[in-house]
């Protein structure tokens, strides 16, 4: 497999340190410069192609968009999913669908880490505590930002050895894979997003929100309405039932009468 676009030392080394700060983001921060969707927008810049950045982001986005954790079980790692995913994309000119291939593998296995990682951890908590009842605030800050460099270091090494040692190998091996396999996988990536939004709307349907979905529905299917004009639309059904809600008073109980003293 052809690699169109040789990573060099620096590039692997700043998308190294974004993805250290993104896995940050994924645990403390929460600005949200984790998910796919901004990840990828910026890998491209920082790799030279934001355009495919761009593209590649929103597709793993929509991949990871329904993946969600529930109780212990945890899903593919997010942050390594849509960051070396996005830098394969680029680095070969795959799709997003194939590159499914090499980001679920990498995903899978740093989110192990990650747990083995926290597991390490707990220990502190009982200094954690001691420094909570000892008022000692510095002590607890020390032992968050001492987490935050691990995971920032972690996610750093994995990134960097990835992108930049192992692009080229990457691709080697994904062009020994049977193409009857690949596009498999590439099938199955193209369905992600549509059992993510599957689950979206099993966690968020209600029946106020059926007529919406019905409008979505034939907004696309019989009107052919590109993307962009249906979330347009669903943003000011939003607006609108935003401010309407906001304008009716507050309901307020009468007060009841107690017995007795």
């Amino acid at each position: 497999m052809e690699i169109l676009h040789q990573v060099t030392f620096l590039q692997a080394l700043m998308v190294a340190i974004f993805a250290g700060l993104a896995g940050i983001d994924l645990f403390n921060v929460l600005t949200h410069i984790h998910r796919p969707i901004i990840a990828g927008p910026i890998v491209g810049i920082l790799m030279g192609n934001p355009e495919a950045g761009l593209v590649a982001g929103a597709s793993f986005e929509l991949m990871w968009m329904g993946l969600v954790p529930l109780a212990g079980a945890q899903p593919p790692n997010v942050v390594m999913g849509g960051i070396i995913g996005t830098a394969f994309v680029i680095a070969t000119g795959k799709t997003a669908q194939e590159a499914i291939v090499v980001a679920i593998p990498f995903a899978l296995f740093v989110q192990v880490c990650i747990t083995f990682l926290f597991t390490a951890f707990s220990p502190l908590m009982k200094k954690a505590d001691h420094y909570a009842d000892t008022l000692n605030y510095g002590g607890i800050a020390k032992l968050n930002y001492l987490g935050m460099t691990i995971l920032f270091l972690f996610y750093s090494i994995v990134t960097f050895l990835v992108v930049y040692l192992g692009a080229a190998q990457a691709a080697k091996y994904v062009a020994f894979v049977p193409k009857w396999i690949t596009e498999g996988l590439g099938m199955a990536g193209g369905l992600m997003p549509a059992i993510g939004f599957g689950i979206l709307l099993n966690i968020m349907l209600r029946k106020e929100y059926v007529a919406y979905y019905i409008l979505g529905f034939v907004l696309v299917a019989y009107l052919n309405q590109p993307l962009l004009a249906i979330a347009l639309i669903g943003t000011a059904f939003a607006l609108i039932e935003y401010f309407i809600r906001d304008s009716q008073p507050a309901k307020t109980s009468a007060p009841q009468e107690e017995e007795g003293i």
